[in-house]
């Protein structure tokens, strides 16, 4: 079961738009990327710009089946800026890169079709 989901598969309870406004997705550049061999699942350790307003953020990302390293730099991508750091292995995690599971339900990312300006808020 995916955590999105309930246990029979369907979508999660109903939220206000309130309750959307609170997560504050932006669009930032992959600046960096690096193989994380202490995390438990395979992952890239990423540095991601969001602009002069948020800066360079830390994550992890468990996207090593669709991606290599070579493919990220550069790359747009679309996190969760306003949760808390979370430590994964001895990387401390400040975005949750956002993504969505292909059909093996490996993860795909989530960016906008063109270039858009780093920091920019998904609305």
């Amino acid at each position: 079961m995916a955590e999105n989901e309930t246990a029979d598969g369907e979508p999660r309870a109903l939220i206000s738009f309130d309750d959307f406004m609170k997560v504050d997705i932006r669009v930032g550049t992959i600046v960096e990327a690096t193989d994380f061999p202490e995390a438990r699942k395979p992952a890239f350790k990423l540095m991601i710009d969001f602009g002069p307003e948020i800066g360079v953020k830390k994550s992890s990302a468990q996207i090593t089946a669709n991606y290599s390293v070579e493919d990220l730099i550069g790359r747009q991508v679309c996190a969760v800026v306003n949760f808390p750091p979370r430590q994964i292995g001895p990387l401390m995690s400040q975005v949750l890169t956002l993504g969505m599971p292909d059909s093996d339900g490996e993860v795909m990312l989530i960016s906008p079709s063109k270039k858009v300006p780093n920091g920019g808020r998904l609305y």
